[in-house]
C-alpha cells in the first residue's frame, strides 16, 4: 500500500515531530474534505505528502526546482525553504508515482497558496496551517471554525494570520501569499455581496 511506503519514507527522512504534524494534516484534510464534499482519499494523500522535501538542503531544493523548470524568483533563491512545497510535489510524482494533477497541485500550493486554488488545494493549505498541533488560541479556533464553513473566507483569513506572523517575526514575505490573500478576499466579497 502506498500510504505505508510513504510513512516509512517519512520516518527515515523527516524529524519525528514533523511526521506527527504530517499525520495531523492528513487527518484534518480528510475531515475538511468530508465536510466540503470532496475526495477524502485525495485530500489525505496530498496531506500525507505535503512536506516530503521539508528537510532537503537548500542546494538540493534549488537544483530540483531548476531541473524541473519551476518558476524560481529572487525571494525563493534567497529563501530556498519556500520551494519545499513545489519540490515535495516532484518527489510525490517521482518517488511514489503520484500522477493525479489535483493532488500534486495541492502539495505544491500548500505553503504560499495561489490565486484561484481548487477546493482541494484550499483544504490542504488550511490543514497545514490549522492542524491541532499549531496551538489552540482563540484566533486559531475561530479560523478552524471558518474552515469548516467557507473555504474562500478561511484562505484569506489564514493568509492574514500568516502575514501578521511573518511581519512580526521579520521574515521575508513571498508575493504569492499576498496575491493569494487578495484573490480569495475578493472572491469571498463578491460571493458574499451576491448572497445579501
Amino acid at each position: 500500500m502506498v500510504r505505508e511506503q510513504i510513512i516509512s519514507w517519512l520516518v527515515e527522512n523527516v524529524k519525528p515531530s514533523r511526521v506527527e504534524h504530517i499525520l495531523r494534516v492528513e487527518q484534518m484534510a480528510q475531515e475538511l474534505a468530508l465536510l466540503h464534499k470532496l475526495s477524502r482519499e485525495k485530500a489525505g494523500q496530498a496531506g500525507l505528502m505535503h512536506d516530503l522535501a521539508k528537510y532537503f538542503p537548500a542546494n538540493k531544493l534549488l537544483d530540483m526546482a531548476f531541473t524541473a523548470a519551476l518558476d524560481v524568483d529572487e525571494v525563493m533563491t534567497r529563501n530556498p525553504h519556500l520551494l519545499h512545497a513545489d519540490v515535495s510535489a516532484i518527489v510525490a510524482r517521482n518517488t511514489f508515482g503520484i500522477e493525479d494533477e489535483e493532488v500534486l497541485r495541492a502539495i505544491a500550493n500548500h505553503t504560499l497558496g495561489r490565486p484561484e486554488m481548487s477546493p482541494l488545494c484550499c483544504i490542504v493549505f488550511l490543514a497545514d496551517s490549522l492542524e491541532p498541533g499549531r496551538g489552540n488560541t482563540p484566533e486559531l479556533e475561530a479560523l478552524r471554525q471558518i474552515s469548516t464553513e467557507n473555504l474562500h473566507q478561511a484562505v484569506w483569513k489564514v493568509c492574514d494570520y500568516s502575514l501578521k506572523f511573518l511581519v512580526s517575526s521579520h521574515h521575508p514575505i513571498h508575493p504569492r501569499t499576498v496575491e493569494t490573500r487578495n484573490w480569495f478576499l475578493q472572491k469571498w466579497k463578491s460571493l458574499h455581496s451576491q448572497s445579501l
